[in-house]
């Protein structure tokens, strides 16, 4: 066995990996760019050595760098994590050349299965079931045109070396494949520094679903069953679970047996994921093999109490595998929630900045239900522009999905992350989606159920209940804190409310309680039937817990001007609990208008200006492109929103931009 090894990555699956290295005796070398001198995984590993500036093409990506660190360090061997140098044939021989291990697979399956094109074109060789498309070179944007024609609309452009979401388009007629290719290419370079492109047809309102393969370098292969990851955002996974709410045994066990026919084919030797895509009558076709860790194995690990990291280690280590198919058993549901440095009431446009608060929920096993938080951050990390936006895989298990996804629910109203936006709202608001907790779902899922946008949840009558009997329970403490440094402390309650919900005013009726800590009154909201307020929440606390009538409530306070916001299971309002004659007063008050800014194109995230695709001067018809915006390795087109007169240039290409910067003005 390895006596050290290094991760040659960074983030949360440098951390992960360092847990188990640790676990199991083996010392750790993680390395760093610039940009992560201070990151948790350096502090975390036994040694760390610098790699190089901030760009990944300076500094993860540079072969020789990560060998050089190893020869620095006697590092045995390495683990690429996910992403980065984890799918490069070359790396994997450059580091045998040294004589350094390879944590994954050999150089023949990663070039067999690692280049989409290649491995689809081995895939069918091997009979294993494939989506119709062209596997050729695509020489330009009118041969892509003709391609998918022939094929049939929709169709969807993936860049052949590409990963994560990045390098794909969805073109639904002739009129998108243009641009589709253009930046699919564009991304795809910029990316994976290769711009290749296939075409394939796009199944309509399919489900993605994965196998977890393992195998070792003397024969043996298994299936770990498989993960549910349908819910997806431009083609980048957002929540997973395992197992699939949707297969039967039948198709689990068919899709399981060709992924291990499919790695024995190409003598696999590590953990790998068979991916497929599933329509509504469970044919499945095969899509790609990732000759990697998946970033969403930990939901396979909860459900098989089976550590992959350590069985890669100890396969690369020469090991057989110690199980057999018929040792592989699924129990109960675990379900994983990624956490983005994103704005989700901004069409998820990254966002960056420091975390001045980020505290998770606690991990470990509370009654049936088990916590994981897999991180790469702490408070007062800075969140760059340089890296996948990725804060956090948040995983619940319990013995059924429900369970596991009511779990899920609690744990993201508890989890605070301030300084940055984040896509907590949109998480919690999931959990909460009629059809996602029947498993009704398919890629199409977030296309289909949020059309424009992830908009601020409107709370319904008894959620303005629950929410106008925290605000006043909140304001009552806040109120006998602040009196009881003037006078002696009372404990008597005022009776009657108002509540202040959003622009809504709901009255409350203190019937019976004291002020204390911990506190219970009893009250009425707009008159209706008595609820018992519960909880130990005291002035400063960030996460308010307890109940409200009959249900447990976990939600979030934050002090605002004159009052609270409330963040619970997606909603996120501001609250106001005063006296009757303030809420008379208060209705009188002018409301603020918002600065006119439709004759402004504003950044809507920070990021580099890639391309500007007008001039000064220039009619523009709604649709067209007015400019390209790249953030977090993503390119982000900028389209015209009606027909307008551009009459003044604020940016060019190269330029960075903060949010909200003015990029270009209208007449």
């Amino acid at each position: 066995m390895f006596t050290k090894i290094l991760i040659a990555n960074r983030g949360e699956i440098a951390c992960r990996v360092i847990k188990t290295a640790r676990r199991m005796g083996i010392a750790t070398v993680a390395v760093y760019s610039d940009a992560d001198r201070d990151a948790v995984h350096v502090e975390m590993a036994d040694e760390a050595v610098h790699i190089g500036p901030s760009p990944a093409a300076q500094s993860y990506l540079v072969p020789e760098k990560i060998i050089a660190a190893c020869k620095a360090t006697g590092a045995q061997a390495v683990h690429p994590g996910y992403g980065f140098l984890s799918e490069r044939a070359a790396f994997c021989e450059a580091l045998e050349a040294e004589g350094i291990v390879f944590i994954g697979p050999k150089p023949k399956a990663i070039r067999a299965m690692g280049d989409k094109i290649e491995s689809k074109k081995f895939a069918n060789a091997a009979k294993v079931s494939t989506v119709p498309g062209w596997l050729g070179v695509i020489e330009n944007a009118d041969h892509a045109e003709k391609i998918a024609g022939e094929i049939g609309y929709p169709v969807m452009i993936k860049a052949s070396a590409g990963g994560g979401g990045k390098g794909m388009r969805i073109a639904w007629d002739q009129s998108e494949v243009r641009d589709g290719f253009d930046r699919a290419r564009s991304e795809a370079k910029s990316s994976f520094g290769d711009d290749r492109v296939f075409i394939e047809k796009f199944v309509v309102d399919p489900r993605h679903i994965e196998i977890q393969v393992l195998a070792d370098a003397h024969g043996n292969a298994l299936y770990l069953g498989e993960r549910e990851c349908s819910i997806q955002r431009r083609n980048q996974k957002v929540a997973e679970e395992a197992p699939s709410p949707f297969l039967d045994a039948k198709t689990r066990k068919a899709m399981g047996e060709q992924s291990v026919a499919l790695a024995k084919a190409v003598d696999y030797q590590s953990a790998g994921t068979v991916e497929f895509i599933v329509d509504k009558d469970k044919n499945f076709y095969f899509l790609e093999m990732n000759t990697r860790l998946q970033v969403e194995h930990p939901v396979t690990e909860l459900v098989t109490g089976i550590d992959l990291v350590e069985q890669m280690i100890r396969v690369a280590a020469g090991e057989k595998l110690d199980l057999k198919q018929s040792d592989v058993k699924l129990n109960g549901w675990a379900v994983e929630s990624r956490l983005y440095a994103e704005d989700p009431y901004r069409n998820f446009l990254p966002s960056i900045g420091r975390l001045t608060r980020y505290r998770p929920p606690e991990e470990g096993q509370f009654g049936d239900v088990v916590i994981r938080n897999d991180t790469g951050v702490t408070e007062g990390s800075e969140i760059s522009m340089f890296y996948d936006p990725m804060l956090a895989k948040l995983c619940t298990w319990a013995p059924t999905r429900l369970e596991a996804v009511d779990a899920m629910s609690e744990a993201l109203d508890s989890f605070v992350v301030d300084g940055i936006e984040h896509n907590i709202p949109f998480l919690a608001a999931l959990m909460q989606h009629p059809r996602w907790r029947e498993g009704r779902i398919s890629t199409g899922f977030i296309s289909e159920e949020y059309p424009d946008g992830f908009a601020p949840i409107v709370p319904n009558d008894d959620e303005k209940a629950v929410l106008a009997s925290i605000a006043t329970a909140v304001e009552l403490l806040r109120r006998d804190r602040l009196d009881g440094r003037l006078a002696p402390h009372s404990g008597a309650l005022k009776r009657d409310w108002v509540v202040k919900i959003g622009d809504g005013y709901l009255s409350a009726s203190i019937i019976e309680g004291m002020i204390s800590i911990p506190m219970e009154i009893d009250l009425s909201i707009e008159g209706g039937k008595a609820l018992t307020v519960a909880s130990d929440w005291r002035p400063g606390d960030l996460v308010w817990r307890g109940s409200v009538g009959a249900r447990k409530v976990t939600a979030q306070i934050r002090p605002v001007a004159n009052g609270f916001r409330i963040a619970w299971k997606g909603m996120s309002v501001t609250a106001r609990a005063m006296l009757p004659r303030t809420a008379e007063l208060e209705r009188l008050m002018p409301e603020k208008i918002a600065p006119d800014t439709s004759k402004l194109l504003l950044c809507p995230m920070p990021g580099l200006v890639v391309s500007i695709a007008v001039a000064e001067g220039q009619e523009v018809k709604v649709g067209e492109t007015l400019a390209v915006v790249e953030a977090m390795k993503m390119e982000n087109v900028l389209r015209a929103e009606r027909d307008l007169i551009v009459s003044k240039l604020n940016a060019k290409p190269g330029d960075s931009l903060a949010v909200d910067a003015v990029i270009m003005e209208f007449a």
